[in-house]
């Protein structure tokens, strides 16, 4: 007899008590997913299982159950969350429309995915030493914002030579790393509009090198 299920309950009543037992795990789980974020996201980015089950409102005994240990809860968070971000940063119509366009375009997606998942990419960052899933995770995330900076700036890139070329999508790049946003709005304490508007200067100046970034 199922576990739970009354002695004459009929074969729909038990798949009924089933159906409510998976439901109520599946809310339960997610409560603690969402109450493991949000500790992150207020810079507690190793949150204990009492920790989680206080804010989520599930025992720490089902905390416990469902992730084995606090470790596989805090890196569980991170994965979601790392994959959750990754349509944060996508950029419609990529690549097209004047340089200045695209310049603002560019730096408002990215300051604006870093404030919404950069304490979950702070933790992301840390759990990644014992975490193989996270570090690949985050491995596809740099080649992906590598690959936006060359499609977006692809005009002023392809008439570039190699060497310089390669230059400016590494000085890109490296502008627009978490840890550099990081640093910026966090240890500089820059708000997000100045950050933005001297991130676009920095990104017209290097691009007005090139003969199509002169008349863009």
């Amino acid at each position: 007899m199922v576990e739970g299920a009354r002695s004459g309950d009929q074969p729909g009543d038990v798949a009924t008590i089933v159906d409510g037992r998976t439901a109520r795990r599946d809310r339960n789980f997610e409560a603690v997913m969402d109450a493991t974020i949000a500790l992150i996201a207020e810079g507690r980015l190793t949150p204990t299982a009492a920790d989680v089950a206080a804010r989520s409102g599930v025992s720490q005994r089902s905390v416990n159950r469902y992730f084995g240990d606090v470790r596989t809860l805090q890196q569980a968070a991170a994965e979601r969350e790392v994959t959750r971000g990754i349509p944060l940063f996508r950029i419609h119509a990529i690549g097209t429309g004047p340089r200045d366009h695209r310049v603002e375009e560019f730096v408002e997606v990215r300051i604006r995915a870093h404030l919404e998942i950069g304490p979950t990419a702070r933790a992301a960052t840390l759990y990644a030493a014992t975490s193989k899933y996270i570090q690949a995770q985050m491995e596809v995330v740099r080649v992906l914002m590598r690959d936006q900076v060359e499609r977006q700036f692809a005009p002023e890139l392809e008439v570039l030579e190699s060497q310089e070329r390669a230059a400016i999508v590494l000085a890109v790049d490296t502008l627009f790393q978490f840890e550099s946003l990081d640093h910026n709005l966090r240890e500089l304490a820059m708000t997000p509009a100045e950050l933005n508007e001297l991130l676009c200067a920095v990104l017209r100046q290097l691009l007005s090198t090139t003969k199509v970034g002169r008349k863009g």
